[in-house]
This record gives structure tokens, C-alpha cells and sequence, in this order.
């Protein structure tokens, strides 16, 4: 495809198609397309305009390579059910009409023409009003038909259409902020699985998940995500289904059920014939699911939503008793005019989206407004160890093997077991493996995944055991061959150990680097900052190497060699003692922690059951992402706070200057609306300046810097 280059600078580029028109669709395949090529940061396509902006790093040649390459054909399985570009575009028309349809009556049509359209508008509204009478209910659309009937009858046919007006965009972006909202946390919960294990002519092959097709069988495990739909065909597994029914109680599966794409099996494995490609129509079971629950909604936007309704009464009831009182119709009208409900509705909701949206551009993942006021609310963080506070890609640093054994053939072993079960250590061992050159084809029977233990299986009629000391002495009580016990106990502890064992005794020792994210103590410090008092770190890894890594990385407090349930149980303790807490972690073991707190914080790397249970998901790269959402959801809640303090006192001031009589009911109805678009505009605008963001990540750095150099200085 040929493309016109029309701006560039180092790490940028920004292009046009050389096409007459592009469409939506395409749009959305080139930017899916571009967004997956090796080296791009960022992309966005503009249809409109057939312009796409490439944020990369890399050679430019790259860039350029995958642009000539680019076809539309072929590339149509990059892209979700939906991506939220046609949503936006509709309800951008709509917005734009009203606007234009206002801007042009206003200017253009005749008086009486006015009129008229003015009362066939307000029919709809009139209607809706006595609707909410005859249901024997008070609300804001009944004061919406007073409000503008009296308007009409009192001849002052601008006031009343400029209130249908605002009430019309009021609509809009409220009808757009809830879809919005709805398929941003759809596509949140999508299922990004690139690959899945497919049996092949009886054996089991790592196949593109685009290149499964009906009939064939896929193998899920424990801990894994289902990512097509299909029955069961050989094996039990026991399945949360939380992503389709809300339930998160795990269902069992067994020969001949349904299995459906989005649930993550929690325990045991299966084989899957399928029957529907890429997950067909789980897009709209979640919508649905969605739309049945109140997950979106924040307490404090629940709260300013039902106020609205409650302040209805009295406003009918201050324009009832003003008339009765002074039999002024312009007086009695200054209650109508102006009404709380307006302000309250769009403001909330739309600062909830835009704080959202804004963490979006962060690469985190929110799932519902309620989840940020908590972030808000927390006094008390909770970190896994392991691919949290670490690096989410340790190395193998050594292989200490015993009894003789081969360190390749070890090796070999382990990440045959491994690759099924994939965690940031397991990773280690399958990366180093391939470095090495060493195919480990399947040559093992069923895989058994011990939940923060470690893996069991038959390996060319040998029992073979992997996982952690506890696992492989305490549990399995593996022996250590005779005259070798030395050499076990020699081993540092400053490294994360896998322990391999071959029909009960040990064979070999795998250290893993496991290092401190280079931002995780400034991270840690800025949280502190940010009202967090007490940062908690709970691993499951030995008591010398948790220490270490807490001392370096400056928590409150460590817990070592803990199961998942230690690390819930640690949390229900928070709750009791009145603390609202955070949880940050990436693995199956963090599951029930990431579903007990407040907040549950994945890690996009991590394991699927992780990303399914969890509230918020953050991608690998960066901690800092833990800092920009706890800043965003303490600015978000400063500001919900802030517009309901305004619109109640400026709106109480109107309605004083109209029952003075210093205000008409008309100006005291133009104050209303440019107030209430001037809070919905406020509201849509960024928590956290871009500059802003850049400087603290640098100090965040030199934070762990200056620590790393204290501590050695104190070593010394």
C-alpha cells in the first residue's frame, strides 16, 4: 500500500493513505495492525482524514517496512468484535446536530416558526412527565415538564427551548457516557489470548489462536483462560465462569458441557471441541451482564444521583409556596428554572468516564468507577513479590545439579513441564532454555499444577516433581542425595530457587535473578506521599530472599513462604481493623487476594484467572502506573467533590437572586446551563498535566537510586 509521509521526528511519524476514502472498518485494521508490529508504542488512524500517527522506537526503516507491507486483506483477524470507533462516531454526530439544529432555529427561522417547534419539542417531555405523575413518583423529569410548560405559558418561549436544549445534550452525553463506559470495560475484559494448546494428530502443538478452527480440540489448564467457545470433550475441570454470569463460584465441567470463551478454568484441565470462532457473541453477553449490575457506578456518583431525584420535591415545593406568597409568576418560576438535577447528573458520570479514558492513555485498565474511589480511599497496599515488585522476566542464573545429573537434560525437563504453566519464573526457564537451543518436545504424561506449590507429573516413566523447597521436602518429602547435603546448603539465598526432583530425590537446583523493578522503592515512596500508610509485601519465596528484596525496596512490613490464603487472610484482617486496601499481584496465587480487596491490581503479563478476578489491570512495563492511578482517582474524587459544592451553592444563589427579583427567570435559566456545560467541560478535562507525569517519573528513579547507595553505604 502506498502511503504519502506528511510529518516526522525522531519516534514519530505521521502518514496518509493514498485512498480516496477510508472507512471505519479500515481504519480500524490498519491501527490494529500497526499497534501489533514489533517496535510501535503507540498508533492512532484517523478515517476521517486517512491519517495515522506512529509513536515507535527502533529503526524508522522498521516503521516504514511494515507500511509498505500493510494490506487491509488479511489482516481482519487483528481486530475485536468492537472497538469502541463506531460508538464514538455516532453519538459525535448526534452531539454535532443538536448543536448545528440549535445554532441555526436560533439565527434563522421566524418567531412563530420558533414557537411551533418549540411546543412540538415539548411534547416528549411533557409526556414523559406526566408518565412519572401517573406513577405516583416525583422526579427530575416531572420538574423538567414543569419548568418548561410554565415557561410556555408565560410567553417566554426562548427559556423554555434553551432548557430542552440542555436537556437534549444532557441526554447525549449521558446515553454516551454510560454506552462508553459499558464497551470500554467489554473490551477491558477481552480475552487477549495470542495462543492456545491444540492437539495435533494426538499430540499437543502451541498453535495462533487464529489458526484454530471448528472442530479441533484445545487443552486448558489450570490457571488458564478459555478462549474460544465449544463442549467438553475429554477430562473435569472446574471452571469460574464470573466474566458470564457475575457468579464467581467456580462451575464444574465435565464431558459434553458448555465451555465458553473469557472463563478461566481454576482447577484441573480439559480438552475443548470447538464450536464458535474468536469467542462469536461474547461481546454481547458481557454488555448485558454489565448492564445488569451497578459495577460502573462509584458510591459518591450513586449518592449525587439520587440527590438529584430527592431535591426535586423541594424545588416544586419553593415554587409552589413562592406563588402562594407573593403571587409572583416570574418569582415562582426562579424554582423552576433552576434545578440541581442537570448539573449533578452529567457532571458525575461524565468526570468518572474522563478519568477512565484518562487512565486508558496509561495503559490501565479500569473497570468501573466504584474501583478508583477505593484506589482513593486506601490507606493500605498490598505487593506480591514475584513479577510485581521484581521484573516480570527473571533469568536463570545458574543450575546446580546433583547425583550427576545432565544440567541440559535438566533443563530440558523443567521447561517441558513449565511452558504449561506459564508465571514469571516458569518464563525464566523456558526463555533459558531456548537460548540453549534445547527442544523439549512433549514427552510427559498429565500435567498436576499445585497452587503456589509447584508442578507434578510422569516424565518418560519417571515421577517428576518442580517447585518450591516447601513443595518438594515438606510436602512430597523429596531426600537430597547422600554426601550432597553441603552443597544444598550452600546455595545463596540472594536468588529465587525452582528445586527439581526425579522420583523422590533432588536432581537440580535452578537460581533465578529475580531483580528489583528499578522504579519500585520511588513508586513506593510517592504512594506514601499519595496517603498510603502502610505498604505490606507478602511472597511466598524463602524468609532470607523476602527480606532482602523488602529491605531494598523499603516497605512497612514483609510476609514470607505465605499460600494464596495467607494473603486473603491478611486482607479480611485489614478489613476488621477498618483499613481499605489495595491489592497489586500477577499470579494464580494472588487470585483470592486480588478478589478479597478493595481493589484488586493486576499485572498484564500475569496469569489469566489474575487479570479475570482483578478490578484494575496495569501493563508490565512500569510501576509508575501504580502512582498515576492513584493520583488520578485522588484528583477524580477531589473534583466530584468540588462540582457538587458548586452546583449546589452557585444553583442556591440563582434561585435567591430570582426570589429577590434581581434575576429573571430567563438569565437565572442562562446561568443554570452555562454553569452546567461549564462543569460537564470541566469535568471532561485532564487530572494529570503530561509534564507533570515526565518529572516525577524522573525523581521516582532517583529515589531508587539514592536508596541503593544508602543501603550499600550502610553495608559498609
Amino acid at each position: 500500500m502506498k502511503w504519502n509521509i506528511l510529518h516526522e521526528s525522531p519516534g514519530r511519524i505521521r502518514v496518509h493513505a493514498m485512498q480516496k476514502r477510508m472507512t471505519m472498518a479500515q481504519a480500524d485494521i490498519l491501527e490494529y495492525y500497526l499497534k501489533a508490529q514489533e517496535g510501535v508504542i503507540e498508533a492512532k488512524v484517523y478515517d476521517r482524514t486517512g491519517d495515522a500517527v506512529i509513536f515507535y522506537e527502533g529503526k524508522r526503516e522498521g516503521m516504514i517496512l511494515a507500511l509498505s507491507r500493510f494490506s487491509y486483506k488479511g489482516n481482519e483477524g487483528l481486530v475485536p468484535s468492537q472497538t469502541g470507533r463506531a460508538l464514538n462516531r455516532e453519538y459525535e454526530d448526534k452531539l454535532v446536530l443538536t448543536v448545528v439544529d440549535r445554532v441555526i432555529s436560533t439565527l434563522f427561522y421566524p418567531i412563530p416558526l420558533k414557537r411551533v417547534i418549540t411546543g412540538v419539542k415539548a411534547i416528549p417531555y411533557l409526556f414523559k412527565g406526566l408518565q412519572t405523575l401517573f406513577q405516583r413518583k416525583i422526579e427530575v423529569s416531572l420538574l423538567d415538564a414543569v419548568a418548561i410548560s410554565a415557561s410556555i405559558l408565560t410567553g417566554d418561549y426562548d427559556t423554555a427551548s434553551s432548557v430542552m436544549f440542555l436537556l437534549s445534550v444532557g441526554e447525549i452525553l449521558e446515553e454516551w457516557t454510560h454506552k462508553k463506559s459499558v464497551d470500554d470495560l467489554a473490551r477491558t475484559m477481552s480475552l487477549n489470548v495470542d495462543k492456545v494448546w491444540t492437539l495435533v494428530q494426538g499430540e499437543e502443538v502451541l498453535l495462533p489462536l487464529n489458526e484454530v478452527e471448528v472442530g479441533q480440540e484445545i487443552i486448558v489448564r489450570t490457571g488458564n483462560m478459555i478462549p474460544l467457545d465449544g463442549k467438553v470433550s475429554f477430562g473435569e475441570a472446574m471452571v469460574n465462569q464470573a466474566s458470564m454470569t457475575g457468579e464467581s463460584i467456580p462451575v464444574r465441567k465435565k464431558i459434553g458441557s458448555s465451555a465458553y470463551a473469557g472463563t478461566v478454568v481454576e482447577e484441573g484441565e480439559c480438552r475443548i471441541r470447538v464450536e464458535k470462532l474468536a469467542g462469536s457473541g461474547r461481546y454481547d453477553r458481557i454488555v448485558k451482564m454489565i448492564e445488569e449490575s451497578e459495577k460502573l457506578k462509584s458510591a459518591t456518583e450513586d449518592k449525587a444521583s439520587h440527590l438529584a431525584d430527592k431535591l426535586v420535591p423541594y424545588s416544586l415545593g419553593g415554587a409552589a409556596l413562592t406563588y402562594l406568597l407573593t403571587r409572583n409568576v416570574t418569582k415562582a418560576l426562579a424554582f423552576l428554572m433552576v434545578d440541581f438535577s442537570c448539573a449533578l447528573k452529567l457532571s458525575m458520570p461524565v468526570a468518572v468516564l474522563s478519568a477512565m479514558r484518562e487512565a486508558g492513555k496509561h495503559k490501565i485498565s479500569v473497570k468501573g468507577g466504584k474501583f478508583m474511589e477505593a484506589i482513593s480511599e486506601a490507606n493500605t497496599i498490598v505487593f506480591d513479590k514475584t513479577g510485581t515488585l521484581t521484573y516480570a522476566k527473571p533469568k536463570v542464573e545458574d543450575i546446580i545439579t546433583f547425583n550427576n545429573a545432565d544440567e541440559n537434560e535438566m533443563l530440558r525437563m523443567a521447561a517441558c513441564l513449565e511452558e504449561h504453566y506459564p508465571h514469571s519464573m516458569a518464563n525464566a526457564v523456558v526463555a533459558e532454555a531456548e537460548a540453549r537451543d534445547l527442544h523439549h518436545a512433549e514427552r510427559h504424561s498429565k500435567v498436576e499444577y499445585v497452587v503456589a506449590h509447584g508442578i507434578s507429573s510422569i516424565y518418560e516413566g519417571k515421577h517428576v516433581l518442580i517447585g518450591s523447597h516447601h513443595f518438594i521436602f515438606d510436602d512430597e518429602h523429596c531426600t537430597v542425595p547422600k554426601g550432597e547435603e553441603e552443597k544444598l546448603a550452600s546455595i545463596p539465598p540472594e536468588h529465587s530457587a525452582l528445586y527439581l526432583a526425579v522420583d523422590g530425590e533432588l536432581t537440580t537446583v535452578i537460581l533465578i535473578s529475580d531483580p528489583l523493578r528499578k522504579e519500585a522503592v520511588g513508586v513506593i515512596q510517592d504512594l506514601k506521599a499519595l496517603g498510603i500508610d502502610k505498604v505490606v509485601m507478602m511472597t511466598g519465596d524463602n524468609k532470607k530472599t523476602a527480606h532482602a528484596v523488602a529491605r531494598m525496596v523499603g516497605v512497612d512490613e514483609f510476609h514470607a513462604e505465605v499460600l494464596p490464603e495467607d494473603k486473603a487472610s491478611f486482607i479480611q484482617e485489614e478489613h476488621r481493623l477498618g483499613r481499605k486496601v489495595i491489592m497489586v499481584g500477577d499470579g494464580i496465587n494472588d487470585s483470592p487476594a486480588l478478589s478479597e480487596a478493595d481493589a484488586g491490581i493486576a499485572i498484564s503479563a500475569g496469569a489469566a484467572i489474575a487479570k479475570e478476578v482483578a478490578d484494575i489491570t496495569i501493563q508490565e512495563g512500569d510501576l509508575y502506573e501504580l502512582v498515576i492511578l492513584k493520583k488520578l482517582s485522588n484528583r477524580l474524587m477531589k473534583r466530584i467533590h468540588g462540582n457538587y459544592n458548586f452546583i449546589i451553592g452557585f444553583n442556591a444563589m440563582l434561585i435567591a437572586l430570582g426570589l429577590a427579583g434581581i434575576m429573571t427567570p430567563s438569565n437565572s435559566a442562562l446561568f443554570h446551563n452555562i454553569s452546567t456545560i461549564a462543569t460537564g467541560l470541566k469535568s471532561m478535562t485532564p487530572l494529570i498535566p503530561e509534564e507533570e507525569i515526565e518529572a516525577d517519573k524522573e525523581e521516582v528513579l532517583e529515589a531508587g537510586k539514592r536508596r541503593k547507595k544508602a543501603l550499600a553505604k550502610k553495608a559498609s
